[in-house]
């Protein structure tokens, strides 16, 4: 969360809950926003890290604001977030390490363990359908968000298959 909350801070300076309505408003309810403790923590912690400064303002009859600036430093660490690629193909993946050794222990039989990882993978399609069917439709973001997620899966039941062929 910690470069989510940056990248906002980069457009302008916010307190916590402006930077929680841009992300339900940016990413709608296809990005579980984070509760507003998370929130305040995770700021608390970047201005600990000297990432952002925050800024008491004043409000007449109300306690004063907390808002929170990007600092150079915090600028420097996003920039970096930013050019770094994304980490690719896991290799070291917890399924298929159950796929290989189980079997040779004796705790389960391949099939039921594709069988069972099929399912879950087809009922997280199925609640990505329909969350992308309450999705504001002008929600661009967020619905590609959410297609990303269920390309993502389906690459995961086509591995599955091929798991299936070679592996039976």
């Amino acid at each position: 969360m910690r470069p989510l909350l940056m990248a906002l801070l980069a457009k302008e300076p916010a307190h916590g809950y402006e930077l929680k309505q841009a992300l339900e408003q940016i990413f709608g309810n296809a990005y579980p926003s984070p509760n507003i403790g998370q929130i305040y923590v995770t700021l608390g912690r970047l201005e600990k890290d000297g990432l952002v400064r925050v800024v008491d303002v004043e409000q007449s009859n109300r306690p004063n604001k907390k808002v929170y600036y990007l600092t150079a430093a915090g600028r420097e660490s996003l920039d970096t977030w930013v050019d770094e690629p994304t980490e690719g193909p896991r290799v070291r993946d917890d399924f298929f390490m159950k796929l290989v050794l189980a079997p040779m222990t004796g705790l389960a039989d391949r099939m039921t363990l594709i069988n069972r990882q099929r399912r879950h993978y087809l009922a997280l399609i199925r609640d990505l359908n329909e969350l992308a069917e309450r999705i504001d439709p002008e929600n661009r973001v967020a619905l590609l968000l959410v297609e990303g997620a269920m390309l993502h899966l389906q690459a995961d039941l086509d591995w599955l298959e091929r798991c299936q062929e070679d592996l039976s």
